[in-house]
């Protein structure tokens, strides 16, 4: 049960952070939060999230009455209300979400299927920010949110990889030793997902960051 509870009240908070973005607004996940949030380990799990707190006293203000189904107190509003009112921006029709689960289901790691990601025309038309928007997109469906962390992570990992290939290939000077100096968390979070080659190609990273010029 632990781990469940962690899992709902982890997707709770994202629907209060993001509601901004959710069709239906304060009405909606209001609605969610009192269905879901009934077991003592749930509230006990969001006091040890980031704004946890400001969520659980929402939940109570909704349960009492104080607070209407449709609203939030401007008090206890996500990002201090800096997002609230703004445009539903980020949205699928259930036919895009249905052809993304598709595509989500059978997605392994790989080059070719990151580019069969891409190509989706709904994927296309969020452009270079993508990632970030189709997983606000999805946040009111958890399972797919967590197969696009796949995605996304897969997508950064082969950015670092040609970024660091690149790198390697160019005659290197103090200004690339400062960019893989500023760069190596990532470098050593990603690289050694490539196995041999990426641990070789981290190796010569770290020896040019190190090396006196």
């Amino acid at each position: 049960m632990p781990q469940q509870a962690h899992i709902i009240a982890q997707r709770l908070l994202n629907l209060y952070r993001q509601e901004h973005v959710i069709e239906g607004g304060w009405a909606a996940v209001n609605k969610i939060f009192l269905e879901e949030a009934t077991n003592d380990q749930i509230i006990h799990e969001l006091e040890n999230l980031p704004t946890g707190k400001k969520l659980i006293a929402h939940i109570d203000n909704l349960r009492s009455g104080k607070t209407p189904m449709d609203t939030i107190d401007k008090d206890l509003l996500p990002y201090g209300g800096l997002m609230s009112g703004q445009e539903i921006t980020f949205s699928l029709s259930q036919e895009e979400i249905a052809e993304l689960k598709e595509a989500l289901d059978k997605f392994e790691p790989s080059p070719e299927n990151l580019e069969e990601i891409k190509k989706l025309p709904f994927v296309q038309k969020f452009g270079t920010d993508w990632t970030k928007d189709i997983k606000a997109a999805l946040v009111s469906h958890p399972d797919m949110l967590e197969q696009w962390k796949t995605v996304i992570q897969t997508d950064t990992a082969y950015q670092i990889w040609y970024s660091a290939k690149g790198l390697l290939s160019d005659t290197l000077t103090e200004r690339h030793r400062a960019q893989i100096q500023a760069d190596m968390p990532e470098y050593e979070t990603y690289l050694p997902m490539f196995g041999e080659q990426g641990k070789a190609m981290l190796a010569k990273l770290r020896t040019f960051m190190s090396s006196v010029a």
